[in-house]
């Protein structure tokens, strides 16, 4: 039998009631759709969206305490449909006693709840398990999911559910529970700035920072410390490292705040960002090939070295690898930074793409199509073809590169930065050539 202390402290701090949770107030708060839930006293099912740490299991269990309902945890990790199966079992067993069914004799009548976490885990076909009894009442779902719920959540089992976004706990929230695990556990006094750089080490996550509180009091008592200096903390730690989920939710955000820091023009938060994906583990490799994208989407012809900076960063970081290579990588950030932008090519290739999709597939016009045989010749293929180089200004005026009947799309639309200003200019002229009555 597990005692109340040999629990980890991030259990045994684990709050009972829903006045002692810290944090996610935009939900719990007077007024805010959970709170209003739990005071309805009629529970319903929902995804907890957030990252670890955040009190997802904690508001699950409160919601069974405050709706007495009977609290089964399924891990999808672990679990699957055995343990799906298991639970339909046990809230017929419950649903059976509020009806006066049961067949073991009459039971206390409950709600049962089932709580899924880690929902994203499970398959369509096993998400799709919940659906006939969730429908039915027999239980309430709640699944705690890291992911966006809208990408890994079935949308059927998704139109039944209310999805409450949690959020990484603030520096504030996470030194009220240090104030709190200190009142339980032996752990002494931390200067500020240590207190500062465990808070910046948890990352919003609870259960690290209680985990790392926790290692912190073991060792301060073998060394028998009176207080955690900053510079003490700092070794026992190593080397700070950030929580980083390299194929989640997390790590889009990031290299999206990246991507728009560029598109932006501001180098210091680019930089920022940058780092950012380097210290939690990305790939700069990963990186490098994003970089490309930036050069061509988000500058193009507006600076046509953006995208030969880019290119030469990342075979610069393919010769020398890590560190050295990221230095590379970080001017070329800074470099798309501070180019001139435009997503005119962008803009022209997705119209485009999208004209040809629902366009017929119109014939080639004769004058522009080759001709190497004599049957093509005498079928007058390429026939009447201006060749561009002989005339004059190496310029065919008005004449017509689409197929017959098109009316001429003007998908590339250069705007007036950097070197396209020139091409803005050199596309004005050719069309008056094109159109000397205009």
């Amino acid at each position: 039998m597990v005692t109340a202390s040999h629990q980890p402290l991030a259990e045994r701090l684990r709050p009972h009631t829903l006045g002692e949770v810290i944090g996610q107030q935009h939900l719990l708060g007077e007024g805010m759709p959970l709170r209003i839930a739990f005071e309805s006293g009629q529970p319903h099912s929902c995804i907890l969206w957030g990252p670890p740490g955040v009190g997802k299991t904690t508001i699950a269990r409160l919601m069974a305490d405050a709706f007495d309902a009977r609290f089964i945890t399924i891990s999808a990790v672990l679990g699957g449909v055995k343990d799906i199966r298991e639970a339909v079992e046990q809230a017929l067993v419950a649903q059976g006693s509020l009806l006066g069914s049961n067949p073991d004799g009459p039971g206390e009548a409950r709600r049962t709840i089932v709580f899924v976490d880690e929902v994203h885990r499970f398959n369509k076909s096993q998400q799709d398990a919940f659906l006939p009894h969730v429908e039915s009442g027999l239980f309430t779902f709640i699944g705690a999911t890291t992911e966006n719920p809208s990408f890994e959540v079935n949308s059927a089992l998704l139109s039944r559910a209310a999805v409450y976004v949690l959020q990484p706990l603030s520096e504030s929230d996470l030194e009220q529970i240090v104030a709190k695990a200190q009142a339980i556990v032996a752990v002494p006094p931390l200067e500020k700035a240590a207190l500062d750089r465990l808070v910046a080490y948890a990352d919003g996550d609870a259960r690290r920072l209680l985990n790392t509180l926790e290692t912190l009091s073991v060792a301060a008592a073998s060394e028998k410390l009176a207080n955690i200096t900053d510079a003490w903390l700092l070794k026992v730690l190593g080397e700070r490292m950030r929580r980083y989920d390299k194929g989640g939710e997390q790590f889009y955000d990031t290299i999206s705040a990246l991507h728009k820091s560029v598109r932006g023009s501001d180098p210091d938060a680019s930089l920022y960002w940058f780092m950012r994906m380097l210290d939690g583990g990305a790939d700069p490799r990963y990186m490098a090939r994003r970089l490309v994208r930036m050069a061509s989407e988000d500058i193009g012809l507006a600076d046509p070295r953006a995208l030969r900076m880019a290119l030469d960063a990342t075979e610069v970081y393919e010769r020398l690898g890590t560190p050295e290579g990221e230095l590379a990588l970080a001017q070329c950030v800074v470099y798309l930074a501070m180019a001139p932008k435009s997503n005119a090519v962008y803009t022209a290739f997705n119209e485009a793409k999208a004209l040809i999709k629902k366009d017929g597939t119109r014939p080639v016009p004769l004058h522009l199509r080759n001709a190497p045989t004599k049957l093509m010749k005498q079928l007058d293929y390429g026939k009447d073809y201006r060749y561009a180089h002989n005339e004059e200004g190496g310029f065919a005026a008005g004449e017509t590169y689409f197929p017959e009947g098109m009316d001429a799309p003007e998908f590339y639309r250069p705007v007036e930065r950097g070197l396209e200003i020139r091409i803005a200019d050199k596309l004005r002229e050719l069309k008056k050539l094109n159109n000397p009555k205009n």
